[in-house]
């Protein structure tokens, strides 16, 4: 996958530094490439003991309106791990929590910090803060895109199959920021791209438009369906994620019923390539949307993907922030 000449490369490396990154669709595909890339290389280096302290004497701030584990530790281990420091604020830590403007708190924190992370609710809290912010601004998952999460998923599928290009990935379930980043991320990667969900949970329109945009350019194929079967057939990656993401815990129930078709399981499954590999961003709820004989299967690589945020948030750091 790596574009081979050193001046390609650092080219690449001068063009991300500085750089936000708040949605895939502001990254060429071989910048996302170059990305993949130095995630796959810096986890090499750990795996060998390796110490790349690119960051050293650095610090982020991580801005948490909403709740997490996989995005706090990562960033959190991965800035020691580079050689710098992060600080964990929370809503409540902040006054960004007590009215203050995303305005006002960007440009104070761009006085101490060398780049900021968000994870929050609406998007326009993300493109704010990069807007006022004189460092780079990341998007730890805002409700309309996820890119942190895209970039490891794309790394574990790119580490199990050796390509990415040609690929079909089929993703079961709620048309949210998840399946927006997938189809962003598929596009400018080459891989076709399949969603299905039901009726009024459909992927943001704009969002699959532009992803069909890109797929001129890449050769890769967008799908949306409401057949569950029809996604998943000869699928190489099939994708889920809960049923009710933060912030619709309210409609649990509702949507229950309403996915109740689109549960991945062991019957879905036999649609799919025999050594397709599945995948969840995880939280996961065991036998809503995933049986656990799927979940726990031997096609599952949910850890490995799990693993893989701490390495492309390192890579993501590195590249910005370095």
């Amino acid at each position: 996958m790596s574009h081979g000449t050193p001046g390609v490369t650092d080219k690449i490396s001068a063009q991300l530094k500085g750089r936000d990154l708040l949605e895939l669709n502001d990254y060429s595909p071989e910048e996302i490439t170059y990305l993949i890339d130095l995630a796959i290389e810096l986890k090499r280096k750990q795996k060998n003991s390796e110490v790349y302290q690119p960051l050293l004497g650095k610090t982020i701030g991580l801005i948490f309106e909403k709740s997490s584990t996989r995005t706090r530790v990562s960033f959190e281990v991965g800035m020691y791990q580079l050689g710098g420091h992060a600080l964990f604020l929370s809503k409540n830590d902040i006054q960004l929590g007590r009215g203050e403007t995303v305005g006002d708190t960007a440009q104070v924190m761009s006085r101490y910090l060398d780049g900021i992370m968000i994870r929050t609710f609406g998007h326009d809290k993300v493109e704010d803060l990069a807007r006022y912010a004189s460092v780079p601004v990341i998007n730890g998952l805002s409700d309309l895109a996820h890119p942190c999460q895209v970039l490891a998923d794309y790394q574990t599928v790119y580490e199990h199959k050796g390509k990415l290009k040609g690929l079909k990935l089929a993703y079961i379930g709620d048309g949210n920021n998840m399946a927006h980043s997938l189809l962003i991320g598929g596009a400018k990667l080459g891989v076709h791209v399949s969603i299905s969900g039901p009726e009024g949970y459909e992927p943001d329109e704009a969002v699959v438009a532009e992803a069909r945009e890109i797929a001129k350019e890449t050769g890769s194929v967008i799908t949306v369906t409401r057949s569950p079967q029809e996604a998943v057939q000869d699928a190489d990656v099939i994708y889920t994620d809960v049923w009710a993401s933060m912030g619709f815990e309210a409609e649990q129930l509702a949507r229950e019923a309403a996915f109740k078709d689109y549960q991945v399981n062991e019957e879905l499954v036999k649609g799919a390539k025999s050594d397709y590999l599945f995948l969840h961003c995880l939280p996961a709820h065991r036998e809503e949307e995933v049986s656990t004989g799927v979940i726990d299967g031997p096609n599952s690589v949910i850890f490995d993907q799990a693993e893989n945020r701490l390495h492309a948030q390192k890579a993501l750091m590195a590249a910005l922030m370095g």
